[in-house]
């Protein structure tokens, strides 16, 4: 995304792309339905941690590990092959996306520092800082082509002072910036996808339209599938109005189906309730 331009707020100006008004209203809609549930205001502590493991496992298909909910459930050892890895990656990243909320607006790239070094859990010194010239990045799932480093970090230093400067840009609009300048950068060494996915988790619980973390748009993402994601995303890429808005569109899609998956937690417990 280019962050110069004759507006002060480039975020606020995607908002008025044609179609994305009426999917921030969609998603407002679909988060009050779920926030409105009685069972919400009884046991949403139980709703959040549900939540959160069906965004990791959402998180994980998306990266090449797609288990069903109930292996992720059971599992302890998450350290055996490359699936396993990509899923205990997620299941961390989502705990501690949690914890950054409070440093997000003032330091974006500490925490997007911070997720990276969750994710990779090792002691490469590639861990936890953006990529230099010449090395490697392993996300094959995402096939865009690679901008160099210098050109990486000069965006996202852009996407940073974005995020700290605020402004009137609806949270949907930010969350699905977010994500997608992080998967078109891809300014790690690896797990960009993942920390991607964190990092509109944390735009979209930080702003207040999803405070409790119920509506986990990596469920949503991995229900709408890799091929429409991947789509999604080349529209992003491509820096088009039409493009720009398809993509927002379809993260905002994601938000919803996440909220629907808690409604219909909520529905379950009320039902075990009676």
């Amino acid at each position: 995304m280019s962050t110069t331009g004759a507006t002060a707020d480039p975020l606020a100006a995607l908002g008025e792309l044609p179609g994305v008004a009426e999917s921030v209203e969609s998603v407002r809609k679909a988060v009050d339905r779920v926030y409105g549930h009685r069972i919400m205001r009884r046991r949403s502590n139980a709703i959040t941690s549900e939540a959160a493991l069906r965004g990791a496992r959402g998180s994980a298909a998306l990266s090449g590990a797609d288990w069903a909910l109930e292996e992720v459930r059971r599992r302890s050892d998450f350290s055996v092959d490359d699936e396993a890895r990509a899923v205990g990656a997620a299941l961390r990243l989502t705990a501690e996306a949690g914890q950054l909320l409070s440093i997000w607006r003032q330091s974006p790239l500490r925490v997007l520092a911070r997720l990276h070094l969750v994710a990779a859990a090792d002691k490469d010194g590639r861990v936890g800082r953006p990529r230099q010239e010449g090395e490697p990045v392993e996300e094959p799932l995402v096939e865009l082509p690679l901008p160099g480093a210098r050109e990486a970090h000069g965006r996202l230093e852009g996407l940073a002072g974005l995020v700290m400067a605020g402004g009137a840009a609806p949270a949907l609009v930010t969350a699905a910036v977010v994500h997608g300048e992080l998967l078109a950068l891809r300014p790690f060494t690896s797990h960009n996808g993942l920390v991607a996915r964190a990092a509109e988790r944390i735009v979209l619980v930080g702003s207040g339209l999803d405070p409790k973390s119920v509506c986990a748009a990596e469920v949503g993402h991995a229900e709408l599938g890799r091929a429409a994601y991947l789509a999604a995303l080349d529209g992003y890429a491509s820096g088009t109005p039409e493009g720009m808005a398809a993509w927002i569109a379809h993260c905002g899609r994601a938000v919803e189906l996440g909220a629907r998956e808690s409604t219909a937690v909520c529905e379950a417990l009320q039902r075990g309730a009676a």
